[in-house]
């Protein structure tokens, strides 16, 4: 017998980092979910940009069974069928030419945070370590990579943290400038920053952040873990940049859902990840690699894709039509499903609210810090869904004015 579990049991056995909503879902079929209640909700979520093919896709839970039923797991000493397969995918329609398979982006930043300092190290020495990224860019929980990462609320309490790490301003080429050296290995940034406010890079920025890594010989990371496997209308948004990195990193969508990672990486940088320095125990499992492999097939493709950049313009639209309304928004910004609309100076802090609200509604929408809605919502969500949780948005909007005003 299936024991019952409720909100409540989360305050009993859980560890309290997370601060979960009251309800539970249970269910999810496409862009749907249903909680413990049996009440629906429309998913603009996506799991953090995630469940890119949306809830129990026929074709992976499928892939998932006929895996399952094959092979699960084999140590590291050997490879499996899946994972060389889609290794294999990823350097063909990608500029890299070697794979590292982990189980998160975190993991998958881990490595490539480590392998630019390896890389350095073998070619230059070891003072060549220094990492530059950017204030308010998000690479993960590691100590590593939180420290990476450009927010300072992530590392207080955790100290000492990594050394060899500076930031600066994201889209501000002479604040690079002033900082990169002949010491810096390597310069690490978010093609468009997700964590940070769904703020995209300028073209322009991005190419010269390019030249002055090739002028230092310090390497380009590219973190796609929330804006690869198609989120921002091209398999990974460095194609929309003019810029090719020397190592990249990407998650989420990868799997949708299930955990699976992937550190990018040209030959020549990946030498230096030889045997023995780098591993992870679950990393490119068969049945990891089987799903993940599964993603990259439907994504791939011009209708998915194509459907990407239609239904960017839908949210637009939509989210313009209701701020002509209310003017709650003074920014609505993004690229291709992973979009913000950042709230007007009255509701600085406030993002939340209409998260809330919208959960009421029946509609999970996301934040990108205290004043930026985030909407990472299915790549093949249907237009009725995108319509009739615009719908619920609106109501969401309409109760969070509301509630200011009293």
């Amino acid at each position: 017998m299936t024991e019952q579990v409720t909100r409540a049991t989360f305050d009993e056995v859980m560890a309290p980092n997370y601060a979960p909503a009251a309800m539970i879902p249970v269910r999810g079929e496409g862009s749907r979910v249903w909680d413990q209640e049996g009440k629906e909700y429309i998913d603009f979520a996506g799991g953090i940009a995630v469940t890119a093919l949306g809830h129990s896709h026929p074709t992976l839970v499928e892939t998932m069974r006929e895996q399952a039923g094959k092979l699960w797991h084999l140590s590291n000493v050997m490879t499996n069928e899946p994972a060389l397969r889609l290794a294999k995918k990823l350097t063909e329609k990608t500029f890299a030419d070697r794979v590292f398979f982990a189980n998160s982006g975190g993991e998958a930043n881990e490595a490539a945070f480590k392998l630019a300092r390896r890389y350095a190290f073998d070619h230059f020495g070891p003072e060549k370590n220094e990492i530059i990224s950017f204030y308010q860019s998000f690479h993960g929980r590691t100590l590593f990579t939180v420290s990476v990462g450009g927010q300072p609320k992530y590392t207080e309490g955790f100290a000492p943290v990594p050394g060899g790490i500076t930031h600066c301003e994201y889209n501000d080429i002479d604040a690079l400038k002033a900082l990169i050296s002949d010491k810096t290995c390597a310069v690490v940034m978010e093609p468009i920053q997700g964590e940070g406010g769904i703020i995209p890079a300028a073209p322009e920025f991005a190419k010269q952040v390019r030249a002055l890594c090739d002028e230092h010989k310090a390497l380009l990371v590219f973190d796609e873990v929330q804006s690869g496997v198609g989120r921002t209308g091209t398999l990974y948004a460095y194609e929309q940049t003019g810029v090719t990195p020397d190592i990249l990193t990407t998650a989420k969508s990868l799997g949708n859902g299930f955990p699976v990672a992937a550190m990018l990486a040209t030959e020549e940088v990946a030498k230096s990840l030889a045997v023995g320095t780098h591993g992870s125990t679950y990393g490119g499992n068969p049945l990891a690699a089987a799903i993940a492999e599964a993603v990259i097939d439907i994504v791939d493709t011009p209708e998915v894709l194509e459907g990407v950049n239609k239904r960017h313009q839908l949210f637009v639209d939509e989210l313009t039509a209701i701020n002509d309304k209310y003017h709650v928004f003074k920014d609505i910004r993004g690229m291709g499903l992973l979009m913000g609309a950042e709230v007007t100076d009255e509701l600085a802090g406030h993002a939340k609210d209409f998260l809330a609200h919208a959960a009421d509604e029946g509609l999970f929408v996301l934040v990108a810090g205290p004043n930026v809605v985030r909407f990472a919502p299915s790549l093949i969500i249907p237009e009725a869904d995108i319509k009739e949780g615009f719908e619920r948005f609106e109501r969401a909007v309409a109760k969070t004015v509301a509630d200011l005003k009293k």
